[in-house]
């Protein structure tokens, strides 16, 4: 049992005591790699994404577009192919040809780094812990390995469907997320975390293969 919870064995977790230990154990850490997936419905979606407290690294394939990403607090890059080009980067189909194979840049405060940091808006895996109230929690292990499961629904808003959610935490050292599952009419979303504790280190392209988003669009 994590520590963070309690180490005396004659007090068992509770749905509270796993989100404050959960809470608690993200807090300290630098990075964290989040693979999501989209399953069902018509709109396909797959990205992976290293984040850090102060950059930011993902490769994102939605809807037939294909593109990487780079974000620091003072930069962004993009690159992808013709339809991200056009349906990420916003740019016109003649924009996008002179774009070609190079990396979109923009500096911080632009609005091309704010449109290029919208599709880094994944939430702190902090922004999807739910509230106690209404929350279960069972046990179980997975892979070997014994798992806290928090079980919970989200009622429909105007813009979103009802959801059934689970997500898994490590009972043993920190309590941290290891996997969420967000179950709707539209599909299914899986989203795995690992490498927590990872440092994002994140290079800017070459100059020679960059260029800046306003050049682009102008």
């Amino acid at each position: 049992m994590s520590t963070a919870i309690g180490a005396a064995a004659s007090a068992p977790a509770t749905t509270s005591s796993v989100l404050r230990a959960a809470r608690a154990a993200i807090s300290r850490q630098t990075g964290v790699r989040v693979v999501e997936s989209l399953a069902g419905g018509s709109f396909s979606l797959h990205l992976i994404l290293d984040l850090g407290r102060k950059s930011a690294e993902e490769t994102l394939w939605v809807a037939g577009a294909r593109a990487r990403f780079r974000l620091t607090r003072t930069w962004a890059w993009g690159r992808g192919n013709l339809f991200a080009r056009e349906f990420l980067f916003g740019l016109t189909a003649t924009q996008a040809q002179k774009v070609g194979n190079h990396w979109v840049s923009a500096r911080a405060g632009t609005s091309g780094y704010v449109r290029v940091k919208s599709y880094f808006s994944i939430p702190s895996p902090v922004g999807y812990l739910p509230p106690a109230n209404g929350t279960t929690l069972s046990t179980t292990v997975a892979d070997g390995v014994h798992v806290y499961v928090l079980a919970w629904t989200t009622a429909a808003t105007k813009s979103m469907p009802k959801a059934s959610n689970t997500m898994t935490f490590s009972a043993a050292g920190a309590t941290l997320p290891v996997e969420l599952i967000e179950t709707t009419s539209r599909g299914t979303v899986t989203t795995k975390y690992s490498r927590w504790g990872e440092h994002v280190a994140v290079r800017a392209p070459p100059v020679a293969s960059t260029i800046s988003y306003s050049e682009a669009t102008s």
